[in-house]
């Protein structure tokens, strides 16, 4: 069984024009297919045609068409103004950066209330062949505009579970649970992976990361029963955004759940921040769920977070993402 999501294949076309044009507009447009040689298949709708087609079409389109009447989809989703092909053709590049796997992993130590390092969360770093770095949010947001964000995700996975090797501690692993359509299928090489390098799955921990609400409940429930059913932990993260219901924690049942950054800093003394604070830390005791702080960067915050209950911390504080797990943490022993 194929996936196309997990595929950089070439993307193909549908081109319609809009039905008040299409007389005056459709020998035109065949004129100009035929010249160039550009290869099409006929609908019912109009014509079907590849990225490169597409390229040399959107050209002609700028330069002697109205792009207002004419109309382009992917995999039979919503038809959208040509206009909008600009950016799903500029983010090409996102394909070779999948392809050649132009990902790296930088660790970053999570520590408990001794300042001992529990786990390391594993942040993926992308270079070009040259060797400068690409931004994170450039990625994602070219891998969205592609329909590349499963495969982005993916290689991203894999790579963090082979990097996972070099520890033996925990490995906190992002993922975007939309970007899954089936648990069993898309993440069974994952599992693989892991298998393969002989790592106990219960190292790992699988980090839901979604900047945007949960719409499908059931989706995400599926993808974390999979994880548990193979051995594995997972964590919540952005708790309070995407999951603001015990509701849907108790159904979630996580292993782990962070606090975000925005309440943790400046917590030791912003009221509205510790009522946030100590209502998530309920929150996780009654779930069973160990309550883990992020972007922690003072002693003043990582006090007054120790001594109100939480029990792992992660921030500059004690240490930035590293290429290097072993290197020296700031104020701790490793």
């Amino acid at each position: 069984m194929g996936c196309k999501g997990c595929s950089t294949d070439e993307l193909i076309f549908e081109i319609k024009i809009h039905e008040d044009q299409n007389h005056s507009m459709e020998k035109m447009v065949l004129d100009y297919f035929n010249r160039r040689g550009i290869l099409v298949q006929t609908t019912t709708e109009g014509w079907i045609m590849d990225e490169d087609g597409i390229k040399d079409f959107y050209d002609f389109c700028r330069d002697h068409l109205d792009t207002e009447s004419i109309f382009f989809r992917l995999n039979q989703e919503e038809w959208k103004p040509i206009k909008l092909v600009e950016p799903i053709l500029s983010a090409e590049w996102i394909d070779e950066v999948i392809r050649k796997g132009m990902v790296t992993c930088f660790y970053q130590p999570i520590i408990n209330r001794d300042l001992d390092i529990e786990a390391y969360e594993l942040l993926a770093r992308f270079k070009r062949e040259d060797g400068s770095m690409i931004y994170p949010n450039e990625i994602f947001s070219a891998a969205k505009t592609r329909g590349r964000l499963y495969a982005l995700d993916r290689v991203c996975r894999m790579t963090a579970v082979r990097y996972a090797a070099r520890l033996n501690k925990k490995a906190f692993i992002n993922f975007i649970p939309t970007a899954i359509y089936s648990p069993e299928f898309c993440l069974r090489s994952t599992v693989s992976l892991a298998n393969e390098l002989g790592i106990d799955p219960s190292m790992f921990v699988f980090e839901v990361v979604e900047s945007e609400q949960v719409e499908d409940l059931n989706h995400l429930k599926r993808i974390l029963a999979y994880y548990k059913e193979k051995g594995f932990k997972y964590a919540l993260d952005d708790v309070g955004e995407g999951f603001s219901t015990m509701e849907a924690l108790e159904e979630l049942s996580p292993n782990y759940m962070k606090l975000d950054m925005k309440y943790v800093q400046g917590v030791a003394k912003d009221e509205a921040k510790q009522e946030m604070a100590m209502k998530f830390l309920k929150a996780a005791l009654v779930v069973d769920a160990v309550p883990l702080a992020e972007g922690v960067e003072t002693e003043e915050d990582f006090d007054w977070l120790k001594q109100n209950g939480y029990q792992l911390f992660q921030g500059y504080l004690f240490g930035k993402p590293s290429p290097d797990p072993l290197a020296k943490v700031e104020g701790i022993a490793v």
